[in-house]
């Protein structure tokens, strides 16, 4: 069987079994088993492949119909033009994530920040903090997470491109008590618990609950780091959130009883509300 043959034969049956992007995923699957670019197999009408290659897709194929996450077989998911290991100890890092990562990096541009301290709470495999170290060599970055697998997860992302970046296992901002940041970023959890059961099967079966569930409103992390947040930011710092879809408002108002200024929301490339940021106000000094 070709290449080409073999992936019309698995979109149908991917598409059969309800798999989201069956095109893409069989051709990404062989690509990841091959070492080929997808294109070049799509195009292949030529070479015949052998058993071994045929028996390998096959297993992949059946763990793909079965639901795993298409990164979770791959062993990487890409973000910001890197490849991050991934797996089920954290969320599989997203495209929608890298709008928080620019936005941050172009605050730190702007405000000439060049040497900034930041904070990435809830780092799951390390994704946001890594790639700030890596666009902002000057910085410093502390990374926390509660989960001692998600942590195990970033570092070895850590490792991988040799960032140098502290990485905590604990509650928040329990790691760095005493600290102040310029900078705060956070992906916490933000799905209210009822909603945990309706989320596709994919996300639902296989992505860790801890790093979903966001309590009964979805609110309980955003309550914790609002309040808890002003104690770790310098004069002036900010603190940028993920939020949820629907979320910009509520968060927007727990920011404020918090004492954040200049609070904005920024909408993803689909329409909706994503990021949300805050200043924490500066403290005038008497001369």
């Amino acid at each position: 069987m070709t290449p080409r043959e073999l992936l019309k034969k698995t979109t149908i049956r991917f598409r059969e079994a309800g798999v989201p992007d069956p095109e893409t995923d069989s051709a990404l699957l062989l690509s990841h088993l091959t070492g080929r670019a997808p294109l070049m197999l799509r195009l292949d009408s030529d070479t015949r492949l052998p058993d071994f290659v045929l028996d390998g897709y096959e297993e992949l194929c059946v763990k793909r119909e079965s639901g795993v996450p298409l990164q979770y077989i791959c062993g990487t998911a890409r973000f910001f033009g890197r490849d991050f290991y991934t797996d089920e100890r954290a969320l599989i890092p997203r495209p929608e994530t890298e709008q928080l990562i620019e936005i941050a990096v172009n605050h730190c541009r702007e405000n000439r920040l060049i040497y900034p301290t930041v904070l990435d709470l809830c780092t799951g495999s390390g994704c946001i903090g890594i790639t700030m170290k890596m666009t902002l060599p000057g910085s410093r970055v502390f990374m926390t997470d509660i989960s001692r697998d998600a942590v195990a997860l970033a570092r070895k992302n850590m490792l991988r491109y040799d960032a140098p970046v502290q990485i905590l296992t604990g509650d928040l901002f329990e790691p760095v008590y005493g600290m102040k940041f310029d900078l705060i970023l956070s992906n916490p959890p933000y799905i209210p618990t009822g909603e945990c059961e309706t989320l596709q099967r994919e996300v639902r079966d296989h992505e860790p609950r801890v790093a979903l569930d966001g309590g009964e409103d979805g609110l309980f992390f955003y309550r914790r780091i609002a309040n808890e947040a002003p104690d770790y930011l310098k004069s002036g710092g900010m603190l940028m959130m993920e939020i949820g879809y629907n979320q910009a408002r509520d968060v927007g108002d727990l920011l404020d009883k918090a004492g954040f200024t200049d609070i904005m929301s920024w909408h993803d490339f689909n329409g909706h509300d994503r990021i949300i940021t805050g200043r924490l106000a500066e403290v005038d000094h008497v001369r």
